[in-house]
């Protein structure tokens, strides 16, 4: 009635009221009665804004670039930002005009701002590998930006949700990076091959080394045998030569123990002879007649022996000799009982 209207805003609006260009009210949550006709109406929202953005840049190497993430801001200074844009609202509550865009258009382009530097010195590899630093980057460049502390806006946050090249580029990528891997396998692949065949030549020279040790250990043994053999037949040489050196002396000495003997026994024989001599001397020019009868022999056969002697001597002259058999028997006899 009569250009009288209420308003009531919640905690989270912060209100200026301007009548006749003066502000007469101002704070956060205000309910109050206006006269419609000579007063504006401001109101701020106060919580915090979660902005999402998606904007392309040139990597160094010509390549073009999308960044999509979400910044998250407040408005920290309600009066200042109300000398810059217009958040009228209507008898309704309704804003007048869209300025909330052109809040978040300007905020999304000094975030723009603010990474396009990195951007544009780095190559596309480097810059979709990047998210932390692009974040890092956004982060310092709203924090630090004039306009936005004219405006009276707070950066809460800056998070980057994707840094991506254009689909054609980003299946070349993979492609590059297909090829890339299945080199680094097949590499792999020829260094554990490689590994396996080195792997198993140390094998082979080991074993060669081993049978090297082992017929070099053979050698030696062989070596001492034959040194031990040798050693043995000189040994027995020298054995050999001691025994008969030894059996050269006993011979030596038995040799002179048989001249000794020879010697000896020619002296006996010849102080045999000599004895022997002497003693058969005196009957040497005796007649054997004599010496037989000197012998003192009392057989009568040797008797009997001596006249048939005599007989055959002096047989021719004998004319008749006549021996009875009685005298051969007794000798026979004689014989037979001795």
């Amino acid at each position: 009635m009569f250009g009288i209207r209420h308003i009531k805003f919640d905690s989270m609006t912060y209100v200026l009221h301007y009548s006749n260009g003066q502000i007469v009210k101002e704070g956060r949550g205000l309910s109050f009665f206006y006269f419609s006709l000579g007063s504006s109406i401001v109101a701020i929202p106060m919580g915090s804004n979660d902005l999402p953005f998606i904007f392309n840049d040139i990597a160094s190497d010509y390549q073009p670039v999308s960044i999509q993430g979400q910044i998250t801001y407040k408005i920290s200074k309600p009066a200042v930002l109300a000398d810059v844009l217009d958040f009228t609202v209507d008898d309704a509550g309704i804003y007048k005009k869209n300025d909330l865009e052109k809040l978040n258009q300007r905020i999304i382009n000094e975030a723009q701002t603010a990474t396009s530097s990195f951007i544009h010195n780095a190559k596309l590899k480097d810059a979709i590998r990047s998210a932390k630093v692009v974040e890092q980057c956004i982060l310092d460049g709203l924090r630090a930006s004039e306009a936005l502390s004219m405006l009276g806006i707070e950066i809460l946050g800056a998070n980057i949700l994707a840094v991506q090249a254009t689909p054609e580029m980003a299946r070349a990528l993979e492609t590059e990076t297909r090829e890339r891997l299945q080199q680094e396998a097949d590499q792999a692949i020829y260094e554990r091959r490689n590994f396996a065949v080195e792997q198993e030549r140390r094998i082979k020279e080991s074993e060669l080394n081993t049978e090297i040790a082992v017929e070099e250990k053979q050698k030696q043994i062989t070596e001492k045998k034959m040194e031990s053999e040798v050693m043995k037949a000189e040994n027995d040489r020298k054995l050999k030569e001691i025994r008969l050196q030894s059996e050269i002396a006993i011979e030596e000495q038995k040799k002179s123990l048989v001249e000794q003997k020879a010697e000896n026994d020619r002296k006996e024989a010849e102080t045999k002879g000599y004895v022997i001599e002497a003693t058969l001397k005196p009957y040497r020019d005796m007649d054997w007649k004599t010496l037989t009868a000197l012998s003192g022999n009392a057989d009568p056969r040797v008797n009997v022996a001596l006249a048939f002697r005599q007989l055959a001597e002096n047989a021719e002259k004998i004319g008749t000799l006549n021996i009875s058999p009685e005298l051969l028997e007794s000798l026979m006899e004689e014989k037979k009982a001795r």
